[in-house]
């Protein structure tokens, strides 16, 4: 685990989750151990899906319209 917090990065994540899932499919584990893999699993999606979402906010920058409204624009937009 390489990140901060001692959360693995979104490759180390990822490559867990999938390694679950094979598993669980595979169905060569005992019930308890599938519940765990399970759980685990939640966890490693929610990872993945919070660094995501970090990795988009990066990319994207916030624009308040005339009106108030709040709306998502990539960075790399140009103005016309």
């Amino acid at each position: 685990m390489s990140e901060e917090k001692g959360e693995p990065s979104f490759e180390e994540a990822l490559a867990r989750l999938e390694s679950l899932v094979r598993e669980l499919e595979a169905g060569r584990i005992k019930l308890d151990d599938a519940v765990s893999a399970y759980e685990e699993a939640i966890k490693l999606k929610n990872i993945c899906e919070k660094k995501l979402q970090e990795a988009r906010m990066k990319i994207e920058k916030i624009e308040i319209a005339p009106d108030g409204t709040p709306s998502l624009t990539p960075l790399d937009k140009t103005d016309d």
